[in-house]
C-alpha cells in the first residue's frame, strides 16, 4: 500500500537523508566525488532544507511503501521556482525514488500529485529540468508527456553540466 504525506519541518534530517541517498545513487557514477559531495553538502544543508520546507512557494512530500520511506518530491511555485518561468507554471524540482522502489508506479504516482497540485494552484504548465544524461529520467518525463523547450547550466560542484528544460500542459479549471 502506498501512502504519500506532506514533509514537515520535523522531517528534516530524513529528507536531507533520503536526498543525499537518492541524489548520489542516481548520479553519483557519472560524477566525480569531489563535484558530487560538494553538490550534497551544499544542496542538502540542513539549514537550507530548512528554509526549503519553510518556504510557503514550496512543498515536500514523502512518498511510502509498506511502511517504509520510498522517495520524496519537492514542487515549487512563484518566486521558489529554480528558474523565473512564469506565473503559470509549476515546477518539479526534485522527484527521486530509493533503487529498490522504481519501476513499481510510484514516479507515476509523485507526478501525478504534482498534476493535481498544479490544478489547485491554477497553473496551466509544469516543468522540470532533467540531465541531458539521464536516459531513464528523460524516458520517464516524455511517457508522462513532457517536451524540452530549452536547457540551462546546471551546477555540480565544479562540473558546469547541461540541464533540459521540459514542460508539459496541463487542464486547469477556470472558475
Amino acid at each position: 500500500m502506498n501512502k504519500v504525506r506532506k514533509v514537515t519541518i520535523n522531517d528534516v534530517n530524513e529528507l536531507q537523508n533520503i536526498s543525499r541517498e537518492t541524489f548520489a545513487d542516481t548520479f553519483g557514477a557519472e560524477n566525480k566525488p569531489e563535484n558530487l559531495n560538494q553538490y550534497l553538502d551544499n544542496a542538502y544543508d540542513t539549514e537550507k532544507l530548512q528554509q526549503e520546507i519553510a518556504n510557503p512557494n514550496s512543498e515536500f512530500y514523502f512518498a511510502y511503501v509498506d511502511g517504509q520511506l520510498a522517495g520524496y518530491l519537492k514542487l515549487n511555485v512563484g518566486s521558489a521556482q529554480s528558474e523565473k518561468m512564469g506565473d503559470d507554471y509549476l515546477e518539479v524540482q526534485r522527484i527521486y525514488l530509493k533503487k529498490n522502489f522504481k519501476r513499481h508506479g510510484l514516479g507515476t504516482e509523485l507526478m501525478n500529485l504534482a498534476v493535481q497540485r498544479a490544478q489547485a494552484y491554477g497553473k496551466p504548465k509544469i516543468w522540470l529540468g532533467v540531465w541531458e544524461h539521464n536516459d531513464g529520467g528523460l524516458k520517464f518525463y516524455q511517457k508522462m508527456g513532457f517536451k524540452q523547450i530549452s536547457d540551462h547550466v546546471f551546477q555540480l560542484g565544479r562540473s558546469s553540466q547541461r540541464d533540459l528544460i521540459m514542460e508539459k500542459p496541463i487542464s486547469v479549471n477556470i472558475k
